[in-house]
């Protein structure tokens, strides 16, 4: 692959050919229209910091003094980066993409390669971010960034991101991901992965509980409470997994190329029930059963009266209820033990509304020869104390080149890293 200066200019160049449009998200006059043409906004002259010392940092290790590994492993404090969500890793290794809930995405970068980082700074300050989630890379170097009504890309964003004017072009201009009079506050958060086809998905959670049947039709034709693919520029757009309540994390094996992705599924049925899921979606066009089904087999109050649809594709693994699995990542690092290479790691945000909390924790699961789910176990726990008190939320897993594993956390604002043997 090409590197350094040569490689901006290639990429740039060549994301010159997407489509420019007007977009309609508040932004400060043609300042998408400039970074769309390579000219400097004006607007930011330096970008704040973010401390990576301090009382924060010494409570937050304090915190992962407490957190239980397997022999052999360790954990300790990456980064400190406010709101911490989903994160994808330069291919290049120069740095970290963090986004975020709110409106800014964060660049992590460790410069002397002591796995902690050096500087944290906001990424793109130029631009208004809104709910910038899902963050992910194509393996040419493009970070695409989605928002919760709008797609933007990157080129060469591990060159660009030191200054504050960053070339970013739209892949869904804003109010063309999903129908503007469907935005809601609720289920905003998307992710993304380039999938070993070079196409862009995204995971469109449905903003209610339970959907009222109405609304069926239009979901599905936009892939609302689903998956939709896209080519990298925006065109040839499909649905490609419906019957998702809320996916907040999915990752490809790269041995089979299959899609897996995790699902937060209904509230309110009792402590116990429905399952979380993990979903294997090995092929397009296969339907996961919400809203018919809660979680795995469990109808739905509204909908147990009517047909479920006889295809139905049940999930590979149910976690405890409620537990609001989220990020996952398949290991594909060689430091850790055989035991975990090739499996899938995901994080538990944690329960909010059952009796007794649950969650707050790292979970593995580990696959059969046929490409299957095998056993899914604990891995990393103590953000969730005994007294039903977050010390911390793990959002998302990532891993880095060395193989040690990346976990942010929303609630204390921070990124950690899990190695072994080191």
């Amino acid at each position: 692959m090409k590197t350094g200066l040569n490689t901006a200019l290639f990429l740039a160049v060549a994301c010159l050919t997407m489509p420019a449009g007007a977009q309609d998200y508040p932004q400060p006059p043609g300042n998408l229209e400039k970074l769309q043409q390579f000219k400097t906004t004006g607007d930011v002259t330096e970008i704040p910091v973010v401390p990576q010392s301090g009382p924060k940092a010494a409570a937050i290790t304090k915190t992962l003094s407490r957190i239980k590994l397997p022999q052999g492993f360790k954990i300790a404090l990456y980064a400190i980066v406010p709101d911490a969500r989903h994160m994808a890793v330069g291919p290049q290794g120069v740095a970290v993409f963090v986004g975020t809930r709110k409106t800014k995405v964060y660049a992590v970068t460790d410069r002397d390669k002591d796995r902690v980082a050096d500087e944290v700074k906001v990424f793109a300050p130029t631009i208004n971010f809104s709910v910038p989630n899902g963050v992910c890379f194509s393996k040419d170097g493009f970070l695409f960034v989605v928002e919760q009504n709008r797609v933007l890309t990157f080129p060469a964003a591990e060159f660009f991101y030191e200054g504050a004017d960053v070339a970013a072009f739209q892949v869904a201009k804003g109010g063309e991901l999903i129908p503007k009079e469907e935005e809601s506050y609720n289920h905003t958060a998307r992710v993304c992965r380039v999938g070993p086809d070079d196409k862009l998905y995204i995971a469109l959670g449905q903003p209610f509980n339970v959907p009222a049947s109405d609304k069926l039709d239009l979901y599905r034709k936009w892939g609302i409470g689903g998956i939709v693919r896209m080519d990298r520029d925006g065109k040839n757009r499909e649905v490609y997994a419906w019957g998702v309540r809320n996916s907040v994390g999915m990752d490809f094996n790269p041995k089979d190329k299959a899609l897996w992705f995790t699902d937060n599924q209904v509230d309110g049925m009792g402590d116990d029930v429905p399952p979380g899921e993990l979903n294997r979606a090995e092929k397009p066009g296969l339907n996961f059963g919400f809203p018919y089904y809660g979680g795995g087999k469990i109808r739905t109050v509204e909908y147990k009266d009517q047909q479920a649809p006889a295809d139905a594709v049940s999930p590979q693994v149910e976690y405890d209820a409620h537990a609001a699995d989220l990020g996952m990542t398949f290991y594909s690092g060689s430091q850790f033990p055989a035991k975990y290479r090739g499996g899938i790691f995901a994080a538990e945000h944690g329960s909010w509304n059952r009796t007794k909390p649950i969650g707050a924790r790292i979970m593995f699961t580990s696959l059969k020869p046929d490409g299957t789910a095998d056993k899914t176990e604990v891995f990393a726990e103590g953000w969730l104390t005994s007294d039903g008190e977050y010390l911390g939320r793990p959002v998302d897993v990532a891993v880095l080149a060395d193989g040690s594993l990346l976990v942010s956390d929303d609630f204390a604002g921070a990124v950690y890293r899990i190695s072994y043997g080191q």
